[in-house]
C-alpha cells in the first residue's frame, strides 16, 4: 500500500465522466484495430500515458513511496503499483516454460495421443480438447490453459489437415476457459475475492459451482458444434479413412531427444501440481505466488538451452505482456477517477429491486461491467458493497457477482486475460478474427452461459 494517506477524495463528477468516455473510446479503439493498423499494445499504451497525464494534471494520482510489508519504504514511478505482475509474470512464465517444453516433444506427443484417441473424429476431439481446458482452467489459471491447451490444438489440426476448424476450437477453448474458472474457490481471483468476503468454503463453492461449470460446458460445445460447423464421422468410409490417418501417426517422432522428452514431461507435471497447490505449498513457499512459479519453472527448462536463451525470449508475445500492463494502468486510474465507484455503485442501487428481480439484473450487469474492465477490482468493489450491507453468506447476491464477473470475460476479447489469450493465438495462426469479430461470435455464447447461470442461480441456489 502506498504510504501516503489514500482516504477517499471528491472527484468532481465532470473528471469521472471525462475518464468514462475515455474508457469507452479505448474500448472503441480496440474494436477498430484492424482499421486503424494499430497494435493493441500501442492502443492501449497511448490511452494509458493520457489517463495518467491527465490524472496527473487533475491531482488524482497519489505519488510517494511504496510501503513494503516489512515497513520499509520504496520509491517507485506510480504506473509500477498499478500493474498486476502476477498476471504478467504468469504469462511470460508459462509463455517460456511452454515455447521450451514444446522442443521436446512432448505438446506434439499429448496432441497426437489424443487425436489417436479421437480416431481423427473432429467432434469428438473437441469434447476432449473442451473438457481438458475446463479441467486446466479450475486447477490451474486460465491464462496458463489456454496458453497450453492452444499449443495442443493448433499441433492436432494441422495433423489432420483440418486447419479450417482451428478458429472454432480456439475459440471455444477460450469461452470454456472463463466456465471452467467458475469450478473451484482457486480458479479465478474474483472467486476468492467473493468467496473470502461471504464466507463461502473451499468444499461449498465447489458443491453449488460444480452443476453449472458441466451443464454450460456441455450446452457451450454443442453450440461449438453448430456454430463452426463441427462434425463427427457419420460412414464407415469417412471413419476408416480418419482410422487410417491416424494410425499414420507416430507420437514419438517429434522427440528430438528422450532424455529432454521426459525431463519435460517430469518438469510439466511438476509445473502443474505447483500451481493446482500453489496456495498450500511449505515453508511459506506459498507466498512467492503462481507467477514466481511459472517463471521459477520456465528457468528451469531453460537450463537445456543455456547457450541459446535469446531465441526463446524472441519468441515472447511482447505486444500481448505491454497491452496487460497498459491495461492494467488504464484500470488503476479509471479507479482514481472512480470511474470504477460509479460502476459499482450503479450496480449496488439494483439491489433495492424486488426479488428475483434483483438478482438477474445484478449478474447481467455484473457481467456487462466485467467484459469492458478488469474483472478483479469490479468484484472487490461488490464484494466490499455486499459486505457492507451485512449480505447474508447464505445470499444469491454472492453468486450473482461470482458468476457475472468470470462469464463477462466472455462477451469481449478484452473481458479476461485468458480471452486475450486466445485471440492472440487466433492472430498469430492468421485467423482473421478481429476484435468486432469476436463479439459477434463470442456474445451468443455468453448469452446463453449468463441466462443459465441466472436460472441456476435462481432456482439452485
Amino acid at each position: 500500500m502506498l504510504a501516503i494517506d489514500e482516504a477517499a477524495h471528491a472527484v468532481p463528477g465532470w473528471v469521472t465522466a471525462v475518464f468514462g468516455i475515455i474508457l469507452f473510446a479505448m474500448v472503441a479503439a480496440l474494436a477498430l484495430e484492424e482499421k486503424i493498423h494499430a497494435k493493441k499494445s500501442i492502443i492501449v499504451g497511448l490511452f494509458a500515458g493520457l489517463c495518467l497525464i491527465l490524472a496527473t494534471v487533475l491531482k488524482l494520482l497519489v505519488f510517494g513511496p511504496v510501503e513494503l510489508p516489512d515497513h520499509d519504504l520504496i520509491n517507485l514511478p506510480v504506473y509500477i503499483p498499478s500493474i498486476d505482475w502476477g498476471v504478467i509474470t504468469i504469462i511470460l512464465g508459462a509463455s517460456l516454460f511452454v515455447e521450451v517444453t514444446s522442443r521436446s516433444g512432448v505438446f506434439t506427443w499429448m496432441a497426437i495421443s489424443l487425436t489417436r484417441k479421437s480416431g481423427g473424429d473432429p467432434w469428438r476431439l473437441l469434447i476432449f480438447y473442451g473438457l481438458l481446458t475446463v479441467l486446466f482452467s479450475a486447477v490451474l489459471n486460465n491464462v496458463t490453459a489456454m496458453i497450453i491447451i492452444g499449443s495442443l490444438t493448433t499441433v492436432s489440426l494441422k495433423k489432420l489437415h483440418r486447419s479450417e476448424l482451428m478458429l472454432g476450437f480456439l475459440l471455444t477453448e477460450g469461452l470454456l476457459t472463463n466456465v471452467g474458472g467458475l469450478l473451484t474457490l482457486i480458479s479465478s481471483v474474483p472467486n476468492i475475492i467473493v468467496g473470502k468476503a461471504a464466507g463461502i468454503s473451499f468444499a461449498k463453492f465447489f458443491i453449488v459451482a460444480a452443476p453449472y461449470v458441466a451443464v454450460s460446458t456441455v450446452v457451450t460445445l454443442l453450440m461449438a458444434k453448430r456454430i463452426f460447423g463441427i462434425k463427427g464421422l457419420t460412414t464407415n468410409e469417412e471413419k476408416a479413412e480418419a482410422k487410417r490417418m491416424v494410425d499414420s501417426f507416430d507420437a514419438s517422432e517429434g522427440i528430438p531427444s528422450e532424455r529432454f522428452f521426459w525431463f519435460s514431461v517430469v518438469s510439466l507435471g511438476a509445473f502443474i501440481v505447483c500451481l493446482a497447490g500453489q496456495s498450500a505449498l511449505p515453508f511459506g513457499l506459498d507466498k512467492l505466488e503462481m507467477g514466481f512459479v511459472a517463471l521459477f519453472f520456465a528457468g528451469v527448462v531453460l537450463i537445456a538451452y543455456k547457450n541459446e536463451v535469446d531465441k526463446f525470449y524472441a519468441a515472447v508475445d511482447w505486444d500481448l505482456l505491454a497491452f496487460f500492463a497498459a491495461l492494467f494502468v488504464v484500470i488503476h486510474v479509471m479507479e482514481h477517477a472512480l470511474v470504477l465507484d460509479v460502476i459499482g455503485q450503479a450496480i449496488a442501487t439494483l439491489l433495492k429491486l424486488p426479488s428475483p428481480v434483483d438478482s438477474t439484473v445484478l449478474l447481467i450487469s455484473s457481467a456487462v461491467a466485467s467484459s469492458v474492465t478488469d474483472n478483479i477490482p469490479l468484484a472487490a468493489m461488490l464484494a466490499q458493497i455486499l459486505d457492507g450491507l451485512g449480505t447474508d453468506a447464505t445470499s444469491p447476491y454472492w453468486w450473482c457477482v461470482i458468476f457475472g464477473a468470470n462469464l463477462g470475460g466472455n462477451i469481449t476479447p478484452i473481458g479476461s486475460a485468458s480471452t486475450v489469450v486466445a485471440m492472440t493465438i487466433i492472430q498469430r495462426q492468421k485467423l482473421g478474427l478481429t476484435f468486432v469479430g469476436f463479439v459477434k461470435v463470442a456474445v451468443p455464447f455468453a448469452v446463453v452461459q449468463i441466462i443459465l447461470a441466472v436460472v441456476y442461480v435462481l432456482v439452485a441456489v
